[in-house]
């Protein structure tokens, strides 16, 4: 999906200069199978980017007046074609700056969801901001940054114990004191 509408017209107006906008990480999980062995773990939905190269979870921008759990369902669904809903809040923390190869710079509050599948889980690339879309397993992750792989692992953590996780407020490492 190109730059959203909203924010093209935003630009217009503010030229390149820093921009702080509303996004979505959206961690899709495929959970164990009952029965499954006891050392098999959950896979998650990975896209590569078209932008960078980096393999990530699925990731977007709210659109005005969008709750942030629809925003995640549907990059889900544009992205890959995978049927999914948030379920629990991950986490929320912040992104960037970044700085785009047209020179906008831009800045996200995050919110990331863990999210299940409801229809379809066979992956495609659904437009052109990914390159391949795969199931991963979460032990073997593709190489990617520290803040996915650390939201990859707090969702795992959300889906085998949802009454003792506390979601992770900023996106650094947690210190346990």
């Amino acid at each position: 999906m190109p730059t959203p509408e909203f924010i093209t017209t935003l630009r217009k107006k503010i030229g390149h200069d820093p921009l702080f906008l509303p996004g979505v990480t959206a961690i899709v999980l495929k959970p164990v199978p009952e029965g499954a062995a006891v050392w098999e773990v959950p896979q998650v939905l990975l896209v590569k980017r078209a932008d960078n190269g980096a393999w990530t979870p699925v990731t977007g921008i709210a659109e005005p007046g969008e709750n942030p759990h629809v925003t995640a369902a549907r990059e889900v669904k544009e992205e890959t074609g995978v049927d999914a809903e948030a379920v629990a809040i991950i986490g929320t923390g912040t992104s960037g700056p970044t700085t785009y190869p047209n020179g906008d710079v831009t800045s996200y509050i995050d919110i990331c969801y863990r999210m299940e599948l409801t229809g379809n889980e066979n992956p495609f690339v659904g437009d052109e901001e990914s390159t391949e879309v795969r199931w991963c397993s979460v032990a073997q992750l593709p190489q990617m940054s520290q803040r996915f792989r650390l939201l990859i692992a707090d969702a795992v953590v959300n889906l085998r114990h949802p009454t003792k996780f506390r979601p992770r407020l900023g996106y650094e490492k947690r210190v346990r004191g």
